[in-house]
């Protein structure tokens, strides 16, 4: 046997350990490599760019940084496990050097180790993104809503890219774990895993920092969204509260409340407490870290893939606006008529059931828009509102979109101007907050007897709006191919001012696309992060699995059952999964709740879909790892 061959081996003998390390640097892998398909696909761009300039920049734009996030994290990942199995493995370099191992083999075995792991991850990464390569191509088309489907290739230049970054990623990790060990003595090394740990310590002024912070980045928040004290610092300073409020929580209050729980006598003598808290002192300290970058990334995948969701959701749009069709004509626009005959034709060859109806604004000195009551009931009554009924001396408000998000009524100023051209003492008789009309500031609603006595206005002879056609098509979302015509036969904006209008199914459209950009990219970061988290808790799992091994047998000769076992294990393993999870939940929570107060839309069901779909998936990691765990243990006390 060669030196090559004995690396190899000692590769293929700890496999186990190696396990978690190797699956998530094959799928960090595949997860660049999907980027890296998607960025140098021929038609992806195109397509995008005949869509949405924004779409398009986006989509570059985000694949690049996902694939910078993904190689960075990669490495930050890498490098941590790497040195972490090696700091484990001193007691047997320590063997080794004393069997005649010069320092200069200990280093060419890492790095040929290091090497064979990291060169089976790339390979493995793109051959399994070249099996699912059509699949992506096909899920990606239907998710952007892309005119053509993307055709399959083999993407060369894709598998270049991937295979050299993270042969060059590995080759780097190979070189600096070289130096890991380097200057200790082999006696040191032989002892590393005999040496007692000191029994962690936490303060309770750092343990109390950490709720005040964590309360304090809340409130922040909640004073951001509900005090609509929109300072982005502020919003900077809530986030990094919480942040480190959660590194606090780990490393400092969970390893006090442990302490304190151990002081209770009672409890802490009952059954087998003594052994789970005393184990779970140190576990908790020596895992602080990395429950809290855990936490923080499931609370930042858990809100972005929330947002996402919610982005792209018809229902959405449709509540942001609720007409099909916003045609606004000026007054010297005198296409007016041609164009609502083009919009009628093509609804109704297109088989669908409209319903249209045209406002006619007014204008008082100081830019106040008015509307008649006639006008404002038929737009009511095609979104299925009850008529408004008015006397001559009252007027209602339909509340424009400013004054619909901030919610600042100035009543005041409406009547001061509608009472100098009607001479009547005019007052309020409601306010309608629903997406009636769909103008930014206010507008009042009069009875057509005054609203034909209305003045025409130095405002309304310059720049002002004559007139508004809304279409309510109960299936918008199906008209994208009509829209699109729509598009080719009448310009949207008429460059010499006379008319524009709007489309919304071109609008959620575009919204779905970006939504489904921002999705890809954050969906499979996340998963690449939780995928790194899991092999995080798995690495230090089976890291302590010699010295866990020694504990049991050692308390098994004491009494301890099989059954007393699982519980033990059961317990600390329910922390170690869940805990970090837990927080992240708590955290998107808070932020869901407010991103709710902000767009005024429901985002719970989006919320409670992404909570049950990671929380199985972490279960299922749990019980598998627990029953592989749990069988090894077995075996070694049987």
């Amino acid at each position: 046997m060669n030196f090559r061959q004995f690396a190899f081996n000692n590769v293929y003998r700890k496999k186990r350990t190696y396990a978690a390390h190797f699956m998530s640097s094959a799928f960090s892998v595949m997860v660049f490599f999907i980027y890296a398909v998607l960025l140098y696909h021929p038609d992806f761009q195109g397509q995008l760019a005949s869509s949405s300039e924004t779409a398009s920049y986006l989509g570059g734009m985000g694949l690049k940084v996902s694939q910078y996030l993904i190689f960075i994290f990669s490495f930050l990942f890498l490098l941590y496990s790497t040195s972490a199995f090696l700091k484990v493995r001193k007691r047997e370099f320590g063997i080794l050097l004393i069997l005649g191992m010069s320092e200069k083999q200990r280093k060419k075995l890492t790095f040929i180790e290091n090497m064979v792991i990291g060169l089976a991850s790339v390979v493995c990464g793109i051959l399994v993104g070249l099996i699912f390569t059509k699949l992506i191509l096909m899920v990606s088309s239907r998710m952007l809503m892309l005119e053509k489907s993307l055709d399959f290739y083999v993407p060369i230049e894709a598998i270049w890219t991937t295979a050299g970054a993270f042969a060059l990623l590995f080759l780097f990790i190979s070189l600096l774990t070289m130096r890991i060990g380097k200057r200790n003595q082999v006696l040191d090394l032989i002892k590393e895993g005999e040496k007692p740990k000191p029994e962690p310590k936490a303060s309770l002024w750092l343990s109390l920092l950490a709720i005040v912070l964590i309360l304090a980045g809340y409130g922040m928040v909640f004073y951001f969204v509900l005090g609509k004290a929109f300072y982005f610092p502020l919003l900077i300073a809530a986030v990094g509260s919480v942040i480190l409020g959660t590194y606090f929580l780990f490393t400092q209050l969970s390893v006090y409340a442990i302490r304190a729980m151990k002081k209770r006598e009672k409890f802490f003598f009952r059954r087998i407490n003594l052994l789970t808290l005393s184990d779970l002192t140190y576990r908790m300290k020596d895992n602080a870290i990395m429950f809290f970058m855990v936490a923080t990334v499931m609370a930042v995948a858990f809100s972005g893939i929330g947002v996402c969701l919610a982005v792209g959701d018809p229902v959405r749009s449709e509540k942001m606006n609720p007409y099909a069709i916003t045609y606004r004509s000026y007054h010297n626009n005198k296409l007016e008529q041609e164009h609502i005959k083009t919009f009628d034709e093509k609804l109704s060859s297109g088989g669908f059931t409209y319903e249209k109806a045209a406002v006619t604004q007014r204008y008082t000195n100081a830019g106040g828009m008015v509307i008649r009551l006639s006008d404002f009931n038929k737009l009511a009554a095609m979104l299925g509102y009850g008529p408004e009924s008015l006397s001559n001396t009252e007027a209602s408000v339909a509340s424009g979109i400013a004054s619909r998000n901030n919610r600042s009524y100035d009543d005041d100023a409406l009547l001061t101007a509608v009472r100098e051209w009607s001479g009547a003492d005019m007052t309020i008789k409601s306010r309608f907050n629903e997406l009636i009309l769909m103008n930014y500031d206010d507008t009042l609603i009069v009875p057509d007897e005054l609203f034909n006595t209305i003045p025409k206005s130095q405002y309304e002879q310059e720049n002002s709006i004559n007139k508004t056609v809304y279409f309510v098509v109960p299936d918008w979302s199906n008209t994208l191919s009509m829209s699109r015509g729509l598009e080719e036969l009448i310009p949207t904006q008429s460059e010499t001012g006379e008319y524009y209008y709007t489309l919304l199914v071109m609008d959620w459209y575009h919204d779905k696309q970006l939504n489904a950009i921002l999705f890809i990219i954050s969906v499979l970061v996340g998963v690449v992060f939780f995928t790194f988290a899991a092999s995080f808790i798995y690495f230090r799992l089976y890291a302590d699995l010699d010295r866990d091994e020694r504990q049991y047998q050692m308390i098994s000769k004491l009494g301890l059952s099989r059954k007393e076992l699982k519980r033990l294990v059961t317990r600390q393993l329910v922390l170690m999964f869940f805990l970090p999870f837990l927080m992240g939940l708590i955290h998107s929570v808070v932020a869901f709740i407010n991103m709710e107060n902000l767009v005024q839309y429901p985002m719970f069901g989006n919320a409670a879909n992404i909570y049950i779909s990671f929380f199985l998936i972490q279960l299922v990691y749990f019980f598998m790892i627990r029953w592989r765990y749990l069988r090894h243990m077995y075996q070694k006390l049987a």
